[in-house]
């Protein structure tokens, strides 16, 4: 692949992924607001106002913890000690 053909890749790439998560996040607010609108718990006006809020403040009591499981690996890297055929009881 040409290297001037990788940088708009990229960059289609990254628009794509922050346009998915934009739209996942706006289908995410709209459920939960949703279930406080429809059971009466809130007016619609304040219900936005609540889901924005703690949407923002949410990383204040949760800090970087999500992002730092999802940057480690959940399987361990060291290397199998025998072969699953050679695991096997006889």
């Amino acid at each position: 692949m040409d290297a001037t053909l990788g940088l708009p890749i990229l960059v289609g790439l990254i628009a794509v992924a922050l346009l998915f998560d934009f739209l996942n996040g706006v289908h995410d607010a709209a459920n939960s607001i949703a279930t406080i609108v429809s059971t009466r718990v809130l007016r619609p006006q304040y219900a936005v106002l609540w889901a924005a809020f703690f949407n923002f403040v949410a990383f204040l009591v949760f800090g970087l913890h999500v992002a730092n499981t999802i940057g480690t690996s959940p399987i361990p890297s060291a290397p199998a000690s025998s072969s699953p055929a050679s695991s096997t009881r006889r």
